[in-house]
């Protein structure tokens, strides 16, 4: 039996406006990030889908953005294993110091995270709830470099490509069968009627 994990990053934050580093350290959703999980939960409804289970980052910006494109309307668990990558004392600096991709074990002598460890971590958490899970669609929320990583471990199985950058709140829709992750689809949204 299959199951369909939506996959989705959360919405703006002060940080990503700012252009700092976010990795573990946390920052609220700015207007536009509110507006965009907003757009994101019209996305769900107007293509009638209905959340049997859901899942968050521990971290406050992407609950929040599941609060809004559940509505509040479904109990959810929030997971440390779905937090983003750990960027060590780069945490809350400006982007400019980020080296240029992929970063591999940059982050480890700085007390942050390895690209393998971010994937093996990833994968694991995915997995369990999704075995776990008793529902057929799950939503799980989480952030851009963690949910590009797990994408990655799975990159052979891939029914689209990735591709561009994972922009907020960009969905990617998996199908999950026999504990195999099928990427279905890449879903971007159209913010052009922003008035912020």
């Amino acid at each position: 039996m299959s199951k369909t994990l939506y996959l989705m990053r959360h919405g703006q934050t002060l940080f990503n406006q700012r252009q700092l580093i976010q990795g573990w350290c946390d920052s609220p959703l700015t207007e536009l990030g509110i507006y965009q999980a907003q757009i994101a939960r019209e996305y769900f409804i107007n293509q009638g889908i209905q959340f049997d289970q859901a899942f968050s980052s521990t971290s406050e910006r992407a609950c929040d953005t599941l609060e809004i494109v559940t509505g509040g309307k479904i109990p959810y668990q929030r997971v440390k294993g779905l937090k983003e990558w750990n960027f060590g004392t780069f945490e809350g600096e400006s982007e400019d110091l980020n080296p240029a991709l992929p970063y591999r074990d940059f982050f480890v002598p700085y007390g942050g995270e390895s690209e393998s460890e971010l994937q093996e971590r990833m994968n694991q958490t995915i997995q369990t709830l999704m075995i776990e899970a008793t529902g057929d669609t799950i939503l799980m929320v989480s952030h851009g470099g963690s949910i590009h990583n797990f994408a990655r471990v799975w990159e052979k199985y891939q029914r689209t490509s990735i591709t561009g950058r994972m922009t907020n709140c960009c969905i990617l829709k998996f199908t999950f069968s026999e504990g195999v992750f099928y990427l279905e689809e890449v879903i971007h949204h159209d913010f052009s009627n922003w008035q912020g």
